[in-house]
């Protein structure tokens, strides 16, 4: 039994997607971004950042988003959801993995708090770069899929999709969308299709995006 501590529409979406396709069995227990509860010091000594998501492993709490769904791909191997070590399609799993990771998810950060990357008055100058370098990322993620997919390793969605399409969703309201690249539009649609994102959405009370 695992325990996701998650706030709807965050970064803990992508790994309450994982565990609901997975058909792991789970609880969540919700933390109040309002109140702050994310920098209560009982939730701090689960997550010292102050962030979700944390999953509770073997009663042990571990945090950051990619690692977890690397990690429950890992642990669920007969869900076919993540490519085994050695076989050839790993590499290209962890590339995208990562990738999405270290440049996709931090320039969003960028995007949605240039408060936290420089001087007040410099804002418009740090979310126009976060929304270049987020723009790039989705060409370069484009022309992959339209090569190689419909699916980032081909014919059908897993653990790298999962958190793609989390974070195409982050881009809803931006200038230009992630589903105004037509493959990731394609793709967007084969996961939004699934019935684990509709049940998503329902326990998440989530409605933008559907």
């Amino acid at each position: 039994m695992y325990t996701l501590y998650y706030s709807p529409g965050t970064a803990s979406m992508a790994v309450h997607l994982a565990l609901l396709e997975i058909g792991a069995a789970h609880e969540l227990r919700a933390v109040d971004f309002d109140a702050r509860a994310q920098k209560d010091p009982d939730y701090l000594r689960l997550n010292p950042n102050g962030l979700v998501p944390t999953l509770i492993v073997d009663g042990a709490p571990v945090y950051e988003c990619a690692a977890l769904m690397l990690l429950l791909g890992e642990r669920h191997p007969e869900s076919g959801f993540a490519p085994l070590p050695g076989t050839p399609q790993r590499a290209i799993y962890l590339q995208w993995m990562l990738h999405l990771a270290n440049t996709l998810q931090p320039a969003f950060r960028q995007w949605f708090y240039p408060q936290d990357f420089g001087p007040a008055d410099q804002d418009d100058a740090m979310r126009e770069y976060a929304r270049r370098r987020i723009e790039d990322v989705w060409t370069r993620l484009d022309a992959h899929l339209a090569e190689h997919g419909p699916c980032i390793l081909g014919d059908t969605p897993g653990i790298v999709d999962f958190y793609a399409t989390m974070l195409m969703r982050w881009s809803r309201n931006m200038p230009r969308p992630a589903d105004r690249w037509p493959a990731l539009a394609a793709l967007a649609s084969i996961v939004k299709s699934r019935p684990s994102w509709k049940r998503l959405y329902a326990i998440e009370g989530l409605t933008e995006w559907p």
